[in-house]
């Protein structure tokens, strides 16, 4: 009977294997959120945004974006090459990350405009070296279809996370508090990865070539050529607008966005990485006449999550975090509700990014990516007279439109990859 309840496609099993991993992970932090809304500050959410705001720049650049070739090539062997080229570029970009924050920490300082975030940009480089590899680690046990292991590793780091979150406010360390735990959560959730890697896959080391090394850098140049000034783009979207609130409003307010954006998006995001994860193997691993369809697919599973999640809230996020965390946490409420029907089409389109990759088309997106930044950086400078909520709804109502057509665009692409394989 139990058997029966099982669902029988290997893609649903995958992403509910992740989701579950990922759901237990989402209510760890959300449980303790009403403590550390009463323990953190919405300066200290804010101070936390800025320095994100550089460490998650200096991460995309970590690897090069070749951790993304891990999932290509057809021998494993090729595969754990391109995760040891990672890893090593991710050892000289850390290095000169920390050479940039030595020589110009008071320069990136001002041009933040808050000098509480300057003692903590000298962890930026950790920050490089412990993404750079935690990226390339998922990639690999995404290859070798080890699901079950990175949902535990989900559930591990977030509560380690959450768990050091209250333990060093309670010890009054303010937004150094949530850095570390950050930082910290990340480092163990290596350690655990890099042990299922060796226990399984220790062998495929001796395969290490410095010269097939050499060869795979080349033939997917295409990746730091085309993706990594697109993830740049992305982030620097993310950034801009926290160093643009920051600058143009008040650090206030970015704490309630960032906090609106850890409570809505950081959650869902989870959710979202088991999709992208379980959908990339699937399309890199398909044939392009079978893409369209596999979209279709997705695009209606993923709307059938998301709707709900998100038309929740829209009409209640206001009373829910007033109640929740306290009444100096409206503002914040206001900034999810108006946030929702943005991140309710990025929730489908953000996993769907990868078909350019996999039809080696990523000047594509690197064009979108380009409008993307633009748009809502645009809007904050343009209108920064306004209210800041109201500022932030017309960001909302625009980059819904953009996703809507990018969706469009990446169902024409299919049909027409469909169309020409027949």
């Amino acid at each position: 009977m139990i058997q029966k309840l099982k669902p029988k496609s290997e893609f649903t099993r995958n992403v509910l294997t992740l989701m579950t991993g990922t759901t237990i992970a989402q209510a760890i932090p959300i449980a303790i959120s009403p403590i550390l809304t009463r323990i953190y500050t919405p300066q200290d959410y804010g101070i936390v945004a800025l320095y994100m705001s550089i460490a998650t720049i200096a991460s995309i650049i970590a690897t090069g974006r070749y951790e993304m070739a891990i999932m290509l090539p057809k021998k494993d062997t090729d595969a754990i090459n391109i995760l040891l080229l990672s890893i090593g570029i991710t050892f000289l970009m850390s290095f000169i990350s920390f050479l940039i924050i030595f020589l110009f920490n008071q320069e990136i300082t001002n041009f933040l405009g808050n000098q509480d975030v300057s003692i903590w940009l000298y962890l930026v480089p950790v920050s490089v070296l412990l993404t750079g590899i935690y990226q390339g680690l998922r990639y690999w046990n995404n290859r070798k279809k080890y699901f079950k292991n990175l949902a535990k590793n989900t559930i591990i780091q977030a509560g380690t996370n959450s768990s050091l979150n209250l333990s060093f406010g309670f010890l009054g360390f303010g937004a150094g508090g949530l850095i570390f735990s950050g930082l910290i959560g990340k480092l163990i959730s290596i350690l655990f990865l890099s042990k299922i890697a060796w226990n399984k896959d220790s062998q495929l080391l001796k395969s290490k070539n410095n010269l097939k090394i050499i060869a795979l850098l080349k033939l997917h140049k295409k990746l730091p050529l085309f993706n990594l000034p697109n993830a740049l783009i992305d982030t620097f979207r993310t950034s801009g607008i926290n160093i643009l609130i920051a600058k143009l409003f008040t650090i206030s307010s970015l704490g309630h966005y960032s906090l609106a954006w850890r409570m809505v998006v950081t959650p869902a995001s989870l959710i979202g990485n088991s999709l992208s994860q379980v959908l990339f193997q699937k399309l890199s691993s398909s044939k392009k006449i079978d893409l369209y369809s596999l979209v279709i697919k997705f695009i209606f599973k993923a709307s059938l999550i998301a709707l709900p999640m998100y038309g929740f809230i829209y009409l209640f996020a206001e009373q829910i975090f007033t109640f929740v965390f306290g009444n100096k946490w409206t503002e914040a409420g206001q900034v999810a509700s108006v946030l929702a029907p943005w991140l309710f089409l990025n929730f489908i389109s953000s996993p769907l990014s990868p078909i350019f990759i996999i039809i080696n088309k990523q000047e594509i997106m690197l064009i979108f990516s380009i409008i993307y930044m633009l748009v809502p950086i645009s809007i904050l400078y343009l209108f920064q007279q306004y209210n800041f909520i109201n500022v932030i709804e017309i960001i909302s109502i625009t980059m819904s439109f953009l996703l809507v057509l990018l969706i469009l665009f990446i169902l024409n692409t299919t049909f027409r990859l469909k169309k020409g394989s027949n």
